[in-house]
């Protein structure tokens, strides 16, 4: 499908930010759209104010100012863009998603929390983005030292079920409005019944999913 955000790369190039401090909500953001500054820690900011406008010390970001925005905060933002972020119900087998109509994947995974060459016994959450170029699916790991290739559409299929295994990650499809409100993410509606989905009745700043902590 066309989702209709300027890439700023050429053809044969990817975009692939690398992780600093906790802003990797912001790196998976910018990978998305694979454009440096398409988001800024300013603007992201700024959403976690507007959550919490009256709460001296804000629960949607780190209290050092480092970033670790939670996913409220992405999907406030995405949707200043005119974009969805839909929760998916890993009991659910991704071969359901109707991939033409996904603009990519944002997935929530554990990880550990270090202090320069110091790992702390802390389980921390990092967002990861998933997306396709050029007709391969690349996962753009911010931690990565360079983009991993995944390959097509049944390798992209396979590697969910493998990730989504863990009952501690979460998958999230990044949609256009438009494909939000018609479900049209899915292959077969009358399939695929989850209650979570009418996140495009809610504003973000009223959801809570209690599994999805914030970013390291």
């Amino acid at each position: 499908m066309e989702c209709n955000y300027e890439t700023g790369m050429g053809s044969n190039e990817i975009y692939h930010e690398k992780q600093i401090k906790e802003l990797c909500a912001l790196h998976a953001l910018n990978n998305l759209f694979q454009a440096k500054d398409a988001f800024t820690k300013e603007e992201l900011d700024c959403i976690c104010h507007s959550l919490s406008p009256d709460n001296w010390i804000n629960p949607h970001k780190s209290i050092l100012g480092l970033g670790n925005y939670d996913i409220n905060v992405i999907m406030k933002v995405l949707q200043s863009r005119g974009y969805e972020a839909i929760w998916f119900d890993k009991r659910k087998d991704p071969s359901c998603l109707n991939l033409n109509n996904i603009c990519g994947f944002i997935l929530n995974v554990p990880s550990d929390y270090k202090i320069s060459f110091i790992t702390l016994l802390l389980r921390r959450k990092h967002w990861i983005t998933i997306r396709e170029i050029n007709g391969f699916f690349y996962n753009l790991d911010s931690k990565l030292d360079s983009p991993q290739l995944i390959g097509q559409e049944s390798e992209l299929l396979n590697y969910l079920r493998e990730e989504l295994e863990d009952k501690e990650k979460q998958l999230f499809l990044v949609v256009t409005e438009e494909v939000g409100k018609k479900h049209s993410w899915l292959l077969d509606q009358n399939v695929y019944s989850n209650p979570v989905n009418n996140i495009n009745n809610i504003d973000a700043d009223v959801v809570e999913l209690k599994d999805i902590h914030r970013d390291s």
